[in-house]
């Protein structure tokens, strides 16, 4: 007999899928309307369907995992971040022996390892660095992100591919969903995107609280907690040293300054419990995790990715929140889509003249009310029109700055660009990409007196 203590062996590959194979190929009566059982269905998915995870944390490493043992085969993983030992106790993909490797490589790795037949390619960067037409070719992306920012400009990019027909429609060939996760302490959300359908993140956005401010006063001069003193450094004493030099929270150098002068502060007023992990909480507006709310809702972001491309289960309806606190609370609110949003409606409205010149387009994105944005990089079609970075693409693209706008775009009275730059947000600066609608004056009413002089 063997040992009570002997590992149990690892389920054979029919074990493994034996309950989703159940689930997707019998009927039911809360299955969606376009859903076809079939025996053959998972290996379908693992074959033709592609899936972006955006994020390899504490949440990015349950969605991989998850993922991949719901059929899906072919994940990519786009991560910034190199592992810290503080990620230890909760990622669980991580090793110590991978402190200060890219999670994104690490995380890819370890999944591929324990369930056979998935490809998971790792994405070690940004995400503003990647071309719009690498998220172009997922069916559907997933987000396990910390951070507002990085959420809002995911939702510009996915919902900047939407497209709607002359009634004002969404294409649905055009529609690409996201399943946004996120968890803080005991609590955590899980919903379903489907631009001009859903509500997208912008429609939301008043959901999330604003971020704690100090008092300058109170960091300058009656510092109380460690907080006070990390703030201290990071809004005070950065710009009195560093004038003019722009912090970079992902920097390791710029944060390991900002510790230093926080400890300094400390120990001048007499304060404890300024850490490292400490510093980073604090400027990143990092919210503590918890490894359990994190496999709760990773599940629900898992499922609902299933139920989308599967059709085997009506999505959620539209917003899941879970909170394990005090017992477990799960409840779904639908809300209602922003007709008139900025980023998943059919797009904000320019008219140009036939002489307005892209230059001058560019400078009318500063001064729009609505948009206030910098530095702009124009596409049209997948083309190029003009691009700040890098230096190559903008000296290849710069002579088009003097050409009009209408000769750009072919002489067509309407259509649709992309423009992507640094726009107002909570009274900062963040990367933002908006789609626009250009208008010329004139054009449409003189090819209507033409089609009109023919007949």
């Amino acid at each position: 007999m063997a040992s009570p203590d002997a590992a149990a062996a690892p389920p054979t590959e029919p074990e493994r899928w034996r309950d989703l194979d159940m689930l997707l190929s019998r009927p039911g009566n809360l299955v969606h309307s376009t859903f076809d059982p079939s025996p053959g269905l998972r290996d379908l998915i693992g074959s033709v369907v592609e899936v972006l995870v955006v994020g390899a944390g504490g949440l990015g490493c349950e969605l991989l995992k998850d993922l991949a043992l719901s059929g899906f085969k072919n994940l990519h993983v786009i991560d910034m971040d190199t592992i810290d030992v503080s990620n230890l106790n909760r990622q669980f993909l991580f090793r110590i022996q991978d402190v200060g490797k890219p999670k994104a490589e690490v995380a890819a790795k370890r999944v591929m390892e324990r369930v056979s037949g998935v490809n998971i390619v790792p994405h070690f960067c940004r995400i503003e660095d990647k071309e719009l037409e690498f998220y172009n070719q997922f069916q559907i992306i997933v987000l396990g992100l910390d951070s507002i920012e990085a959420r809002s400009y995911i939702n510009s990019v996915a919902c900047g591919f939407l497209e709607y027909d002359s009634d004002d429609k969404p294409v649905q060939e055009t529609v690409k969903p996201m399943v946004d996760g996120g968890t803080e302490g005991f609590k955590g959300h899980a919903r379903v995107i489907i631009p001009g359908t859903t509500p997208c993140f912008e429609c939301n956005i008043w959901l999330f609280p604003p971020q704690v401010k100090f008092p300058l006063c109170t960091l300058a001069e009656t510092p109380r907690t460690a907080a006070h003193c990390i703030e201290y450094a990071h809004l005070i004493k950065w710009d009195e040293v560093h004038s003019g030099k722009p912090f970079d929270a992902d920097d390791t150098e710029h944060m390991q300054w900002i510790y230093s002068e926080a400890l300094k502060r400390a120990e001048l007023f007499g304060i404890p419990g300024v850490t490292y992990s400490l510093t980073q909480g604090v400027v990143k507006n990092i919210i503590p995790a918890i490894a359990s709310t994190n496999a709760i809702i990773s599940a629900a972001c898992a499922l609902e990715a299933l139920k989308l491309v599967s059709g085997c289960s009506k999505s959620v309806s539209n917003y899941l929140t879970y909170n394990g606190l005090v017992g477990t609370h799960i409840k779904v609110t639908e809300f209602v889509r922003d007709t008139d949003c900025l980023v998943c409606g059919p797009g904000t409205l320019i008219e140009l003249d036939t002489s307005s010149t892209l230059s001058e387009f560019i400078k009318m994105l500063e001064e729009h009310p609505k948009l206030l944005m910098s530095k702009a990089s124009v596409t049209h079609g997948g083309n190029n029109l003009y691009m700040q970075s890098p230096e190559v693409l903008e000296q290849m693209t710069r002579p088009n700055l003097s050409i009009p706008m209408f000769e750009l775009l072919k002489g067509t009275p309407f259509a649709t660009v992309h423009v992507s730059g640094m726009a107002e947000s909570n009274g900062k600066k963040v990367s933002s990409l908006r789609k626009l609608r250009v208008a010329f004056k004139g054009v449409e009413e003189a090819s209507k007196m033409d089609t009109t002089e023919s007949s």
